[in-house]
């Protein structure tokens, strides 16, 4: 039977995945941070501009994570047909 992906990883591997997840969404939405209105940059207050950094950044963060947890095929852990079933 075959193994989970994922389920090999080191526990510092999911610690650290779950420190920027944990870091993505408490960023957003801990509000004491940017319920303010200064200072602008042009015509947006704070809470409009701080919150538009976070969907790049969260995203970023995203993709890290999905490197750290992917799995690596190697040649011959493909099947025939290309689409890595298992027969």
């Amino acid at each position: 039977m075959a193994k989970p992906a994922g389920l090999g990883r080191s526990p510092a591997t999911w610690g650290t995945v779950a420190i920027l997840l944990i870091a993505a969404v408490a960023g957003a939405l801990w509000v004491p941070i940017y319920a303010r209105s200064l200072p602008k940059l042009g015509p947006f207050p704070f809470f409009y501009w701080f919150q538009f950094i976070w969907v790049p950044l969260t995203a970023a963060l995203c993709w890290i994570c999905y490197l750290l947890l992917r799995s690596k095929r190697t040649a011959g852990s493909q099947s025939a047909d290309g689409g890595g079933a298992v027969k």
